[in-house]
């Protein structure tokens, strides 16, 4: 293809997107293939010869678009968003033209020194005191990732990544019942062991981490010559959007000289709005922090803002500096793939400076209020209606509901039946130990008669049921 070829399909393939987003209410929120529907139209083996582009583009609408499930549909409520506002998505459309590699300063001074401002910027934002500095990862998992392993070296001195981890006391990390299933994969990644995460029990309408229980779990695990290496606390967790009490936490750790790091994948964009903030006061005593801006704040999928107290530890844990990653004759600079597990980095800092400049802090914050104050409308709406009952109460735009006396089986068929509907896009989860039907709102281009028709899709297939 040649640069000419490629500047025509480039302005067909922008059209073509301003038209599917145009169009989304149109579609049913989720695929509706069956599996191996979409495998069964593509050819076993590799073509020996080029295919025109505008027919690939007709394969692509014909086999690919059936089995998308549209994140970006104003209708989608299911999981937590994964938003691609329109300036970020120019930003990352100039970002793949360009192709850097962001590994080094010197490899793109200027995505390394964007990348600094822009999480300055983030933590102005959230409000959070000038001792943080930032680094954007692909995702939380990864965020939360670094954090353990930051913990493992800091509890061994710094001598797990010498001398590996066979022979070393025995660690322990701490975090509530509540958290999300990535705390546990960083656990097995970093070695430490699954019978070493303690799951505090929750208590409370937030169901936060029980000071005293963990209090108590960190005295036992001195007494038996264990090592409290960490404790990962969270605001906004998946289920049901469970908040720990961050003071609290924050304390026990002080007094007992553990690493903390705080989980706010997807709440962590509502800091931004002061009203919110509520629900992460004593964030400010954590050593790191993690929320990802692609959840709720509209930056394209992937972006995860990482803060840290004291970066040094995190360099302390990954840096490794053979002579060919060196940039000579350069002082105080940043390489920020000593701040992350993978030495290749993307340049994810343009489609931040893209988005708050073109929207503006206030435009943001007017978002993510409305999605707060419709969802939280549709609660009470949903509440009055006599065979609903409402599990968990609204935690910023999310909360869970079934039919009053219905089991398991029953709640598990009306969320299939709605998805099925295609109407919106719904998921399920468990709150202690009944599964019930969960709501979240976040997509970037909702408006209010969304929810109109969630309320409607709602009570329509429940009384058909």
């Amino acid at each position: 293809m040649s640069w000419d070829d490629f500047a025509k399909h480039a302005k067909q393939s922008a059209d073509w997107g301003a038209s599917y987003h145009k169009t989304l209410r149109d579609r049913p929120v989720r695929a509706q293939t069956r599996p191996g529907d979409i495998a069964a139209q593509l050819a076993d083996t590799p073509p020996e010869t080029g295919t025109d582009l505008g027919a690939i583009m007709a394969d692509f609408e014909e086999i690919v678009m059936p089995g998308i499930t549209h994140w970006q549909h104003p209708r989608f409520f299911a999981y937590f968003s994964a938003n691609a506002a329109p300036a970020s998505v120019l930003a990352e459309f100039l970002t793949a033209i360009i192709a850097p590699q962001c590994m080094l300063w010197q490899t793109s001074p200027a995505a390394t020194e964007m990348e600094t401002r822009m999480m300055d910027w983030l933590r102005h934002g959230l409000g959070l005191p000038e001792v943080f500095r930032g680094v954007i990862q692909d995702s939380a998992s990864s965020a939360t990732l670094v954090a353990v392993l930051t913990m493992r070296e800091r509890a061994l001195a710094f001598r797990g990544n010498i001398e590996g981890l066979h022979g070393q006391p025995q660690l322990r990390i701490y975090c509530s019942d509540q958290v999300h299933t990535s705390i546990d994969r960083a656990i097995w990644v970093a070695g430490i062991g699954q019978d070493n995460l303690v799951k505090v029990r929750t208590t409370g309408d937030l169901r936060h981490m029980d000071p005293i229980d963990l209090e108590a779990a960190i005295a036992e695990d001195k007494q038996a010559g264990r090592i409290p290496a960490g404790i990962i606390a969270g605001t906004g967790a998946t289920g049901m959007g469970a908040c720990d009490d961050l003071e609290a936490v924050a304390a026990i750790a002080k007094k007992h000289d553990i690493y903390t790091h705080l989980d706010a994948a997807w709440a962590g964009s509502a800091m931004i709005c002061p009203e919110f903030r509520t629900l992460w006061t004593g964030a400010d005593q954590f050593d790191s922090i993690v929320f990802n801006p692609h959840k709720w704040l509209g930056a394209q999928f992937d972006c995860a803002a990482h803060f840290l107290r004291d970066p040094d530890l995190l360099r302390q844990t990954l840096a490794i500096r053979p002579e060919y990653l060196k940039t000579h004759g350069a002082d105080d600079i940043i390489d920020y793939s000593e701040w992350s597990i993978p030495l290749g980095r993307r340049f994810r800092a343009l489609k931040l400076w893209f988005l708050m400049r073109h929207y503006g802090m206030e435009g943001l914050r007017t978002r993510i209020r409305n999605h707060v104050r419709w969802s939280q409308a549709l609660c009470e709406r949903l509440r009055g209606e006599p065979e609903f009952e409402i599990v968990t109460e609204p935690i910023l735009s999310l909360w869970t509901f079934k039919v009053a006396g219905a089991s398991d089986e029953e709640t598990q068929a009306l969320v299939d039946a709605i998805n099925t509907d295609g109407r919106i896009y719904l998921t399920q989860t468990l709150v202690d130990g009944q599964k019930v039907i969960r709501f979240t709102a976040g997509q970037f281009d909702c408006e209010a008669r969304d929810f109109d028709t969630a309320f409607d899709a709602i009570t329509d297939i429940a009384r058909r049921a």
